[in-house]
Order: structure tokens, then sequence, then C-alpha cells
């Protein structure tokens, strides 16, 4: 490695997403996308927007204040355009919020299994992770490590996901107690990008927490993956420090566009939710008849273990499914009901 590199870089891999199946036409269940893509009313809306009115030659309008006004309105809570951060994804914001928060400051806390990003973006600015476990049986954090964590490693702040990625499962009550005991010179990052599947938010204490900050995305629910919009909501401080040093015009013009669009018709794109749902709770009560554990989850996917995760994992992507094996397990996106007919039939098969 050249000596200009820093060392640590050495320990650490480029993060990479599977090529794919061999299958002709595999059934992609592995990133938690919403299956079916925008419909064609809304892309033709959008594509008619690009071109007639996007500049090419000019930048985008870097502030991106009607698109904070449509997320404050959407979010609710009183919140205020001047409480609202964009990013190019909800990546993005996390590398903000660490650089804003915990460079030169202590570490950061996770309760593992938990989305990987943290770890691996503190670990690019060098900023260390302390890691505490969760229960086997329903993934609840150990409280009792996490809070001597916060009282002897130097913990600068905590990232939560609400529902939890992979396990699918929400912050408990005892957990937000303690979420909420966590003293205000740490910052806490509560992740809802499974929000509008759970239908849960911790928004309405915004107010009474100023270390707090919410993420949540348009890649999920909203179906704009391909455009990498994520937003943090959070004290005006804050989100201050986040524009402070957000990179500028971070968001291309057809990706604020394509926003704007999601949250005017935000009820008409919402609107295939109770399906995705009630196809979790078919698709979990068919997976347990098959003897394979798989949990309660408040997202559009299920985690799943069984004696052999990796046999299940390459039987099913030979075939034609192709789903994440993570953190002890299998998590497995929830797709159409045609998807998931044929992630059973296949299951099965590789049983």
């Amino acid at each position: 490695m050249l000596s200009l590199i820093r060392p640590d870089l050495a320990e650490l891999s480029a993060y990479k997403v599977d090529g794919g199946s061999e299958h002709p036409s595999p059934d992609k269940l592995d990133a938690n996308e919403v299956s079916i893509d925008l419909p064609d009313w809304f892309k033709a809306k959008l594509g008619a927007i690009t071109q007639l009115e996007i500049q090419s030659n000019r930048y985008p309008d870097g502030e991106y204040a009607s698109l904070k006004k449509l997320v404050a309105d959407y979010v609710g809570f009183n919140i205020t355009p001047a409480q609202i951060s964009l990013g190019n994804g909800s990546d993005e914001i996390i590398r903000s919020l660490l650089i804003v928060a915990c460079l030169n400051r202590g570490s950061i806390l996770v309760a593992e299994p938990t989305f990987s990003m943290y770890g691996i973006l503190a670990k690019t600015l060098g900023i260390p992770t302390v890691k505490v476990p969760r229960s086997n049986q329903d993934f609840s954090i150990d409280l009792a490590a996490a809070q001597q964590s916060i009282d002897s490693d130097r913990i600068a702040a905590v990232f939560l996901v609400h529902p939890n990625s992979p396990t699918g499962n929400s912050l408990t009550s005892a957990e937000i107690d303690w979420v909420r005991s966590i003293p205000e010179n740490i910052l806490v990052v509560i992740d809802e990008a499974y929000f509008e599947f759970s239908g849960i938010t911790l928004t309405g204490e915004l107010s009474q927490h100023p270390n707090w900050v919410i993420l949540r995305t348009c890649s999920k629910a909203f179906r704009l993956a391909a455009y990498r919009v994520g937003y943090a909501i959070g004290h005006l401080d804050l989100i201050l420090a986040l524009e402070k040093v957000r990179l500028p015009y971070n968001l291309p013009t057809v990706s604020f566009v394509a926003a704007e669009l999601a949250m005017s018709h935000h009820a008409e794109l919402l609107a295939n939710v109770p399906e995705i749902l009630a196809e979790r709770d078919r698709l979990k009560l068919e997976i347990r008849n098959l003897g394979i554990s798989v949990w309660d989850s408040d997202a559009n996917f299920l985690y799943l273990r069984s004696a052999d995760d990796s046999s299940i994992a390459n039987c099913l992507k030979a075939n034609g499914t192709i789903i994440r094996q993570t953190g002890g397990g299998l998590r497995l996106t929830i797709g159409t009901p045609e998807q998931n007919h044929r992630t059973l039939s296949r299951l099965k098969s590789c049983l």
C-alpha cells in the first residue's frame, strides 16, 4: 500500500453489492427496496419536468428550500424547514453527523446486529466503534452493557435503527426510556428508514431532546432508491452544523425534483404499503410452517435463522431469489405477491 495512505484503511474493505444471479430474471430481495417500480404517471410527470424545466448547465438550487418545506409538512409535529437537512442518501448524513459530533470527541455505540454502515463510515474517519449485544430471542438491546459503555467508553454518539435492520424489531419501551436518559453531550441518532412501514416515530419528542436527530429516507417506501435522497430532522443548532459540513449541491437537480414530486404525492405513492405488510405477515407464517426461525417485523423485510444460512442463501440465489446474509442470519425483503410465491416455492426446494 502507498505510504501516503492511512495504514488503518488496509483493514477496511470497499463496500460491494452482490452482482446478482445467473438466473435470467432474478428476484432481487436483498436490499429492502420496494419491488414495484414508480407508477407510469409519476415517471411521466418527472420526465416532463426534467425535459422542460431543468437547465443541465446550471447547478442545483443549493438551499433546497422548497423540498425542505414539503418534508417538514410531511413529517408534522410542528417541524420547520430549518430543522431539516437533506443528504445524498442517509449515508451522507450519517457521515456528516460523525464529522460534526464524533471526530476528536470519542467513539460511537451500536447494538449488533444492526445497519453496517454506521461502523463502516466511522472507521473511514478513524472513529472507534463500541458494540454491545442484543438478545438472541427478541433482539432487544443489552441495556446494562450499553449503559456501562456510556459510563466508561467515552461515547460521542449512539446509533439506533427504529425498527432495526436486519432484525425488524422496533425499540421497546425500556429501550426508549434508556435513550431518554442519555446525557445531552452525546448525540443520539434514531434512524427511522422504515417509518412508513412501522408507523412508529419519536419525532414528537425531538423538542425535549436537543441531542437527538431522526433520519429518514426516500429510498424505501417512496421508491426513490435510484435518486438517493435522505433527510435529517433535529434541533436548529444541530441542523446548522450539518449544513456547515454538507457538500455544496449535494443533491442533483433530478433527485431534488423527484423528491419534491414524491412528497407532493406521498399518499398515492404509499398506497401500496398495506399490501406489503399483509404479504410480510403471510410470508412469515408460511416460513414458520417450514420449520425455519423467523421473527415478527415492523419493516418491509423478515429476519430468518436456520441450521445452515449459507446453504439456503446460495441455493435460493442459484434458483433466482437473492436475499441478504447478514448479522448471523438471513434478511428477506418482501417482494410482490408473485415474487413471494416463488421465494416460498424455492425455499421449500432448498430445504
